[in-house]
């Protein structure tokens, strides 16, 4: 709550490559910055005058995240929302148009009406872990690709895949060599490691991926637990109307 507007501010941040758009709800104000540390800073430092209920930006993937671990340090309020969700908010309030400006708007209006809950950093041992399992997927997607180019090229070019492929074993060996002195540096992340790896099927690499991605494990029960990865099946059900359960939503 702003004490000298005596109003909830809500700020909305649209995320690019290069910049980020932000407004602040119901002051009006839109500025720009560019996605970079100084200007991050100066983002910042404009906001935090404001004494904000809640900073929404959408989850992107990765280019949202140096001003999420700002806003963090800053002890600013933040929300990592589900692009989805704002996606059909902006349906349901009836906006079509779109400009980076009108994202951020929407986005501030996204945090005012339906109030998200405030996100949390997850453990830097853990995003590290998260972030290892991810390029580690990278990887394997590329070593594909070129598994697939080496049947289809003349002899002589297919040479030229080979060191490609090494390279590729080599730098996949690294990262599960990196997650698994990862997990046996915490003895969490060992005791989760064991009990997930006594279930069938269940390796080093998909355990990592479960313990990284959903850090509530062992807190929740069987039901929340499906409900929040999203393969919880959702009721259909209108008067006589009975269809088909499906599973939906959950985390991304």
């Amino acid at each position: 709550m702003n004490t000298k507007t005596n109003q909830s501010i809500n700020i909305g941040v649209d995320t690019g490559k290069f910049q980020l758009d932000i407004y602040i709800r119901p002051l009006d104000i839109h500025f720009t910055v560019k996605n970079d540390e100084q200007g991050i800073r100066n983002a910042i430092q404009k906001i935090k005058p404001y004494k904000p209920e809640r900073i929404v930006i959408e989850a992107t993937g990765r280019l949202e995240m140096p001003f999420i671990l700002a806003c963090s340090k800053a002890s600013l309020p933040f929300v990592i929302a589900n692009p989805i969700h704002v996606k059909r908010f902006a349906g349901a309030i009836g906006q079509r148009a779109k400009t980076d400006k009108l994202d951020a708007k929407l986005i501030a209006h996204y945090g005012a009406a339906i109030k998200p809950p405030l996100s949390k950093l997850k453990p830097e041992s853990m995003r590290l872990m998260s972030d290892l399992v991810a390029r580690r997927n990278q990887l394997l997607v590329m070593q594909t690709m070129e598994k697939n180019r080496l049947h289809n090229l003349h002899k002589e070019l297919a040479m030229t895949i080979k060191p490609i492929l090494t390279a590729f074993k080599n730098q996949i060996q690294k990262i599960e060599n990196k997650i698994i002195k990862l997990i046996e540096s915490c003895p969490e992340y060992q005791a989760k490691n064991s009990l997930l790896q006594s279930m069938k099927g269940i390796g080093k690499i998909a355990a990592a991926s479960i313990i990284s991605n959903l850090p509530e494990l062992g807190y929740m029960t069987n039901k929340q637990a499906s409900a929040l990865v999203g393969v919880a099946p959702v009721n259909r059900e209108s008067g006589r109307f009975k269809g088909m359960r499906k599973i939906q939503g959950g985390r991304h």
